[in-house]
């Protein structure tokens, strides 16, 4: 088998053929934010303190039970666990039943969206490694940029908005996790950026989970600055809170 170093990747946009391998990356691209979300919630200092108290109640209540206070400190953490869990499920599942269950209607049949995939070949067999997607916005779209926004903060460069004031999103950017270090996510995303380009958007921007540590470095290299984070979103707003959660918007003008 070829060096992984040595391969080389194209990115092209999606085809039908392409929908199971796509969902398959989508469904573990999502879910692989989990286990990070839970850890760094649960080893926040108030969780720790929430954790010890209520595994300190359990030893009470158990008469001095070493069993019970271990018992009341997993169910706070099972709870911190499914808080995380449920945040990213529902987020999946709000768009495989929406733009995700009909990719080539969603994004192929209107010129201000795409749907691109990252392919290798490997040992004569093409293979799907990545994707992205974005959908544009035009002028009458845009008057929402700010509605569900909390401290956003408008730059200067961000200026020309008020001549033009189209913009395109970009989501599903997934690279599969063995191949993931070889520049994949940031060639997509300037597969994203050439297309806001030669459609005319004034900005591209991106919402990141705070979780997404490596996505948030890359769009920070590529160019992009945050302008705000999202208050308003798909799940309970507590379960946020408890999963310390935060959702940051991400622009690049163009």
């Amino acid at each position: 088998m070829a060096n992984k170093s040595d391969l080389q990747f194209s990115i092209r946009e999606y085809r039908p053929s392409d929908q199971h391998v796509v969902m398959s990356l989508f469904h573990d691209g999502i879910f692989e934010h989990i286990y990070p979300a839970f850890f760094k919630a649960i080893s926040n200092p108030d969780h720790v303190g929430i954790a010890l108290s209520i595994s300190m109640a359990g030893y009470v209540l158990g008469g001095s039970s070493y069993f019970q206070a271990l018992l009341f400190g997993s169910i706070w953490a099972g709870f911190v666990y499914y808080c995380c869990h449920d945040i990213y499920d529902r987020y999946m599942m709000g768009r495989l039943s929406a733009d995700m269950a009909y990719i080539q209607a969603s994004y192929l049949e209107n010129p201000d969206n795409g749907f691109w995939v990252a392919e290798v070949d490997v040992n004569g067999q093409a293979k799907v490694v990545g994707m992205v997607a974005v959908m544009g916005k035009r002028e009458e779209d845009d008057g929402e940029r700010f509605d569900d926004l909390n401290g956003a903060v408008s730059g200067t460069e961000f200026a020309q908005d008020a001549v033009n004031r189209s913009y395109a999103q970009m989501s599903h950017i997934i690279v599969a996790f063995s191949w993931r270090r070889k520049n994949l996510g940031s060639r997509l995303t300037r597969r994203a950026l050439d297309f806001c380009k030669e459609r005319g958007f004034s900005r591209l921007i991106m919402d990141v989970s705070s979780p997404q540590t490596a996505a948030i470095s890359m769009c920070q290299k590529l160019g992009f600055v945050q302008t705000g984070s999202l208050c308003n979103t798909h799940a309970n707003r507590w379960f946020y809170k408890l999963a310390r959660i935060t959702v940051k918007r991400m622009e690049r003008s163009i």
